[in-house]
């Protein structure tokens, strides 16, 4: 075994080899560590799982592109758009599309029988991808959309339905208003399910129908949409955004998700700052404690020094058995902080015990996304920074006399 290890070793797992003030020292400064982990992986999982949770509500109600007639301020009556076959093929070719979809946007009165409320009818087609909206169904079922004949169900939020008073096979009317001396549009539907995402702009606005009515209220062809959702398989958004803007026409405009729901994503972009912000302070306290704790374990050896100074060991070995023995210490402040850190946030994962308001935060609960990769690289530069950092300390064992090293006491 090489000789600093092993003299690190034996004061490591010595029981005796500290004194009383020493040990109590030593402890806080290895918990002080194991707090800072703790504090990091939670700050990062939470942080993580709740930006992603948000995002993917965002992106799975609206794609993370959408093709739409160009407007400087989109509203939600949706003027037609519409590309061809071959185009949309071509937008498919691309390795970074996963799928495009033709959706609608009109806006209109939903009534029942003594409440109304103002929302948005979003018509989906046939090949609608559910999959983003499924996991969201409280009650009944998705829609099953038919290319021939027209579909009078709808999906509606559990927000809206108990604002309404609505019940799952209830039928509602809705009204959609046209230009003056033109009455009001009505169409019934039956609420086939009741969803709720918790994701405000989407629970408080939105009920979901047949495509085919808003084209025929709006007297489209069967091809016009009012937008096309484009799902990535890829979070860069922009390159892609750059190569469609020069396939589509000139009056469409393809436009980002972020783009859309500028506010939301920088609302979500603080999550990053945050997160650097806590590494940056737990790692500094976590170095500033075994900093402290080093230095009262070179004082407290002075006559180990001086004994192995006498016995021809160098200053750079007798550096190294500190180093050594500090990083142990760090080490074990890292088993703990890992095994509380990474234990609490899987309680939370499976069990979600710790819930939050979604009017507030978008979720009903805290979001955990535990980052291997990135918890392994947090170990790894919290325990690289450390040591580092310890370098500095270990110098007063250069100044550190071998005869009165030896009569210390």
């Amino acid at each position: 075994m090489n000789f600093e290890f092993f003299i690190a070793n034996r004061i490591a797992k010595s029981k005796t080899a500290t004194k009383r003030v020493t040990r109590p020292v030593i402890k806080i400064s290895v918990w002080a560590i194991s707090l800072g982990i703790i504090i990091m992986i939670i700050a990062i999982a939470t942080g993580n799982g709740l930006r992603n949770e948000i995002r993917g509500k965002v992106i799975g109600f609206g794609g993370d592109i959408q093709i739409l007639n160009y407007s400087p301020n989109p509203t939600h009556d949706q003027a037609s758009a519409y590309i061809s076959d071959s185009l949309k093929s071509l937008i498919l070719a691309k390795p970074e599309v996963a799928k495009v979809q033709g959706v609608a946007q009109k806006a209109g009165i939903l009534k029942t029988d003594e409440l109304f409320e103002g929302l948005v009818l979003k018509g989906v087609s046939s090949d609608y991808d559910w999959s983003h909206l499924q996991g969201f169904i409280k009650e009944g079922s998705i829609l099953h959309i038919r290319d021939t004949a027209y579909n009078d169900s709808a999906l509606i939020s559990e927000t809206i339905a108990k604002r309404l008073e609505i019940g799952l096979n209830d039928r509602v009317s809705m009204y959609f208003v046209r230009e003056s001396p033109k009455p009001p549009l009505l169409r019934k539907f039956y609420i086939a399910g009741i969803f709720q995402t918790d994701f405000e702009a989407v629970d408080n606005n939105f009920i979901v129908g047949d495509l085919k009515h808003i084209q025929r209220m709006n007297g489209w062809d069967s091809t016009d949409v009012g937008s096309y959702e484009i799902y990535l398989n890829t979070e860069d958004s922009e390159k892609v955004i750059a190569s469609l803007r020069t396939l589509i026409p000139y009056e469409l405009d393809a436009l980002s998700t972020r783009q859309l729901n500028e506010q939301l994503f920088q609302w979500l972009d603080l999550f990053d700052l945050n997160i650097i912000i806590i590494i940056i302070i737990m790692i500094a306290v976590a170095t500033i404690n075994m900093s402290i704790a080093l230095l009262i374990l070179i004082l407290e050896r002075t006559q180990l020094i001086g004994i192995l100074k006498a016995l021809g060991s160098n200053n750079q070995s007798i550096r190294k058995i500190f180093l050594i023995n500090a990083s142990y210490l760090v080490l074990k402040g890292l088993f703990w902080g890992n095994l509380i850190g990474i234990g609490l946030c899987l309680l939370q994962q499976h069990f979600g015990f710790i819930k939050l308001d979604p009017t507030t935060y978008y979720v009903s609960e805290v979001s955990i996304d535990l980052d291997w990769s990135f918890i392994l690289a947090l170990n790894a530069g919290t325990l690289l920074i450390c040591v580092i950092c310890l370098v500095l300390p270990t110098l007063l064992i250069t100044r550190v006399s071998p005869v009165k090293a030896i009569r210390f006491d």
